[in-house]
């Protein structure tokens, strides 16, 4: 019998789990021909949302527990998961219940008809805050601009995939991930399911601001050189720029006998050379940065406990 492992990524989700780990319960226990598993990766909770999944735990052996020493991050739990789970094919949703567990079977279903990777695609978002929802959709229109590969828009983490990629992901090694990029850049057969978005069932957005920035940066500099580029580019020209600036200068003082008159003109270029030389720094800097996380070898995560897996 074939084995589906379902991955499920928690940090301070009390006030939902129960209601997803039931959602889950109710749409896997009717796949007649597939054994399942469901890892609930706890990233670091403050709550009791670790409490809760012992409670289920305790009550069912294909419930499986991962819980991190503190809190890594999404996408590291979703590694963890990956690496653990024993599944022919693995389903990654996130405990929110904003992405549907009931999609689960028709994404079996396409799994059937060969192909390896079936993400979930965004029709509609019932989200909250308008200004955040434009920044997704420019960010994912941004980084198939600027990225070697085509990761597809208006879409999450939410996907099946399988066996054979969830290997090819498991040997990567980088310390800045973002699976959905790692997913499409392994390639094989991948289909989309649309859907439509609900709210968070409770609780609050584990996606602040600042953490939707840090995982667009690791987006866009694992995926593309093109910054680099830019910067090189922005160089050539201010360099370019300098140089006729010299030559004008030089033919005013030649034809004219006059110099260059006014320090405005001399302030704006030390200005503007100064603020091209820091932005082209800081690009270079982000990818220094990531070379020196890289080279420490520190691992992704820290399993404090395991509960269900073999000893």
């Amino acid at each position: 019998m074939k084995i589906l492992s379902v991955i499920v990524p928690c940090y301070n989700e009390e006030a939902v789990i129960l209601k997803t780990h039931q959602r889950l319960l109710a749409v896997l226990s009717k796949l007649v021909l597939f054994q399942f598993e469901i890892i609930y990766v706890n990233d670091g909770s403050t709550d009791n949302t670790l409490t809760y999944l012992e409670k289920i735990a305790s009550e069912d052996k294909a419930i499986k527990i991962l819980s991190f020493s503190r809190n890594f991050g999404h996408q590291p739990a979703i590694s963890a998961g990956l690496a653990h789970c024993s599944g022919n094919i693995a389903i990654v949703i996130d405990a929110d219940l904003q992405d549907p567990p009931e999609l689960i079977p028709e994404m079996i279903q396409m799994w059937e008809k060969d192909f390896q990777v079936v993400y979930g695609k965004r029709r509609t978002r019932k989200e909250k805050g308008w200004f955040k929802l434009l920044l997704v959709k420019f960010f994912y229109r941004f980084i198939n601009v600027l990225s070697d590969i085509e990761i597809p828009v208006n879409t999450g983490d939410f996907r099946l995939v399988d066996r054979r990629v969830i290997d090819i992901l498991n040997m990567m090694p980088e310390k800045y991930r973002y699976v959905r990029g790692m997913v499409s850049w392994a390639g094989f057969k991948q289909c989309e399911i649309l859907y439509d978005r609900d709210s968070r069932f409770a609780g609050d957005s584990k996606y602040p601001m600042k953490r939707l920035l840090k995982l667009a940066a690791d987006g866009i500099f694992s995926f593309s050189l093109v910054p680099l580029r830019v910067a090189s580019w922005i160089g050539a020209s201010t360099a370019l720029l300098s140089v006729i600036g010299i030559i004008y200068a030089f033919l005013n003082r030649v034809l004219t006998k006059n110099w260059v008159p006014g320090w405005t003109l001399l302030f704006i270029a030390v200005m503007f050379l100064g603020g091209v030389t820091l932005l082209v720094l800081g690009i270079i800097g982000e990818y220094i940065g990531r070379i020196y996380g890289e080279v420490k070898q520190r691992p992704l995560y820290l399993i404090e406990s395991k509960t269900g897996f073999d000893q």
